[in-house]
């Protein structure tokens, strides 16, 4: 019997933003008790109240049921053995994984490793990307440190921590965090307690969950036409298209995307209308130059049958993407006119 399609989520923010401690508080929670960790840290970890560290064996089992694991070598290999021990038996039979990356962390390798390995494919697919923002210093720390703008821009939610050390709303900073991200809904943590049981559900992985999560991303243009965000050079925007695209023409958008824009294409996600499958859009997702396969629906989530991508950007002007991607499609049209008929 096959085995079931594990979700992969990750869980990134600056240092000291509180990301253990919102873990934790999750991991006593029943949804998460079969949940398997991987913290790629350095020393000690403190999770759960208690102090966790990696053994020779690299594998714990926490009280609450989890397994909690330190990537030794790389994530590939840490993987590949997690899901060894799962088939042996030799493991808690875990249902989700969620990787802990650390504060200094750039997650787009971790999200490519995921998009990408093939040892893995089937087995374990890429989740939601949830990332945290102390409330103290995350306006500072955005400000200074480049890589936790990247954090935040490409994040499907971002947590607000530490609140009850600022007394009172985060306007400004939660405006921030919109110019860097504008389609990430903002979520507020108390003490790392967070009501949100699909904090992680953002995968593409689940089937019944894939139209919620495509709702999600899509929110911020069902009224209208996309809008540009930014924040120094980090800009987000959505290219909306009303006319079925061609396959073909997908294809040779992603390819020259990822030919050309390399690490400056932070991430990219949205649902497709194709030409060839009206009634069955497909779902894309990429993070610089990886793609992942596309997700086909077994129907549209909604009545709005738009194609719509969400760009997150350094440097990508949104006119110049229209452009390329008006081009490739109506060359597309020119050479299947041209043709023989089959």
């Amino acid at each position: 019997m096959p085995a079931d399609v594990i979700p992969v989520s990750v869980l990134t923010g600056f240092l000291g933003s509180g990301k253990t401690t919102i873990l934790g508080h999750l991991l006593r929670q029943l949804e998460f008790s079969r949940t398997a960790i991987i913290i790629n840290e350095f020393g000690e970890i403190g999770l759960d109240h208690q102090l966790v560290k990696a053994s020779e064996d690299s594998f714990i089992e926490l009280q609450t049921g989890c397994l909690c694991c330190k990537v030794r070598t790389d994530l590939e290999q840490t993987l590949q053995d997690l899901l060894q021990r799962r088939d042996e038996g030799n493991c808690p039979s875990f249902n989700r994984v969620v990787i802990e990356t650390s504060g200094l962390a750039d997650p787009a390798p971790i999200l490519q490793t995921l998009m990408t390995d093939t040892s893995i494919a089937g087995r374990l697919v890429l989740g939601g990307v949830v990332t945290t923002v102390d409330a103290v210093t995350g306006a500072g720390t955005l400000t200074s440190e480049s890589i936790s703008q990247k954090q935040v821009a490409i994040a499907d939610r971002i947590v607000l921590t530490k609140l009850d050390l600022v007394g009172g709303a985060q306007h400004a900073l939660i405006r921030r965090l919109k110019e860097l991200n504008a389609a990430a809904p903002v979520l507020c943590a108390d003490h790392g307690r967070i009501d949100s049981p699909s904090l992680f559900g953002d995968g593409l992985s689940v089937p019944q969950a894939r139209s919620l999560a495509v709702g999600s991303w899509m929110a911020e243009e069902a009224h209208g036409h996309s809008h540009a965000q930014h924040h120094a050079d980090i800009e987000t925007y959505a290219v909306v298209r009303t006319q079925p695209i061609r396959a073909v023409a997908l294809t040779l958008l992603l390819e020259t995307l990822a030919e050309h824009c390399g690490a400056d294409l932070l991430r990219l996600k949205g649902i497709v209308n194709i030409a060839e499958s009206p009634d069955q859009p497909a779902v894309i997702h990429g993070v610089q130059h990886v793609f992942h396969a596309p997700v086909w629906l077994e129907r549209w989530p909604s009545n709005d049958r738009r194609s719509r991508i969400v760009f997150i950007t350094r440097c990508i002007p949104q006119r110049w993407v229209e452009v390329l991607l008006d081009a490739i499609s109506a060359e597309v049209v020119d050479l299947l006119g041209k043709a023989p008929a089959s």
